[in-house]
């Protein structure tokens, strides 16, 4: 079975995704309460799908 490749997400998919506006994501960002991401070396960011469903569920586990 081939290995599936990892889905990197853009902050615009993931804000379109969860329905919050651009400035929450990046003060979650700046308070390291949101999904892990990664920045690139042109400024970038992309986060790994999986991380994103992770987040999401640790956040149902919280409520």
């Amino acid at each position: 079975m081939p290995k599936l490749r990892e889905q990197w997400l853009t902050i615009d998919e993931v804000i379109d995704e969860i329905g919050v506006p651009r400035a929450t994501f990046y003060r979650w960002r700046q308070l390291k309460k949101g999904p892990k991401s990664l920045k690139l070396p042109n400024g970038d960011v992309r986060i790994r799908r999986s991380a994103l469903n992770e987040w999401i569920t640790s956040l149902e586990e919280a409520a």
